[in-house]
């Protein structure tokens, strides 16, 4: 993912450690949580449909934040329940419509804010100001989707450092079921064998339907079958399937 240094305080904040969480009521380090609720003195606070805020606290010390668009990281003190950034953010560069560029804005606005943060159980709630947002351990609020049976959507091509959503990728699917994986290039039918791993998949050859697929059609199939090719690594992460080989991979939502 191309990342690009944004000034000002950092968003994503890197768990240091420092302080006392244990007053907030405790460790946020290694977590990922999921809004249920936003408010805005005292009223609710509507997101983009289909939209909500992650935050994930990091093992290494990062907050990686997102607002349904591009992500966040920064170092982050969490001591005397605040989240305190350092001065400079990094952020991917996707595009974004405009309303979820201006929602990320009001995310990093927020986050800069040195707000104050507290863990009861598995919810967390951030406050800055008048806005206060509600959140519910990833776990609890999202499951993870089975990896056989599931319907995974293409979302994102990353290749390199450079994460893009490619016209015609909402047509892209694929699903395992034991050996076999089947699917759509989003022009052509697929199928094909999928050996498992720990954590790695092995595919075969994938056999295709032979339509003529012109233009961005035929660059999309082609780089699809270019990554679900041979040893991938796998992740599920609640209804997010990331495949990755070396730096190289596909991002799927269930």
């Amino acid at each position: 993912m191309r990342m690009i240094a944004v000034a000002g305080a950092g968003l994503l904040l890197a768990l240091t450690g420092c302080g006392n969480e244990a007053s907030a009521g405790g460790s946020l380090k290694g977590n990922v949580y999921l809004s249920t609720a936003v408010t805005e003195d005292g009223k609710p606070k509507q997101l983009v449909p289909n939209s909500r805020v992650r935050l994930t606290f990091t093992d290494d010390g990062r907050l990686i934040a997102d607002a349904g668009c591009n992500s966040m990281q920064s170092p982050v003190d969490t001591g005397g329940g605040q989240l305190t950034m350092d001065d400079e953010i990094a952020q991917t560069a996707m595009g974004c419509d405009p309303q979820r560029h201006a929602q990320d804005g009001w995310l990093i606005k927020v986050l800069q804010s040195e707000p104050t943060w507290k863990l009861e159980a598995d919810r967390l709630t951030v406050t800055s100001g008048g806005t206060t947002i509600s959140l519910t351990d990833r776990r609890t609020a999202e499951p993870d989707l089975a990896l056989d049976g599931t319907k995974w959507s293409l979302e994102t091509v990353i290749s390199g450092e450079t994460a893009s959503h490619q016209a015609g990728s909402e047509k892209v699917w694929i699903t395992l079921n034991g050996d076999r994986v089947t699917g759509s290039t989003g022009c052509n039918e697929l199928q094909g064998k999928v050996a498992r791993g720990t954590g790695t998949l092995t595919f075969g050859e994938i056999a295709t339907t032979r339509r003529a697929c012109p233009g961005d059609a035929g660059k999309l199939e082609q780089t699809l079958l270019t990554n679900l090719k041979g040893d991938v690594s796998y992740e599920i992460d609640s209804n997010r399937l990331k495949l990755r080989a070396g730096s190289n991979g596909l991002d799927f939502t269930g």
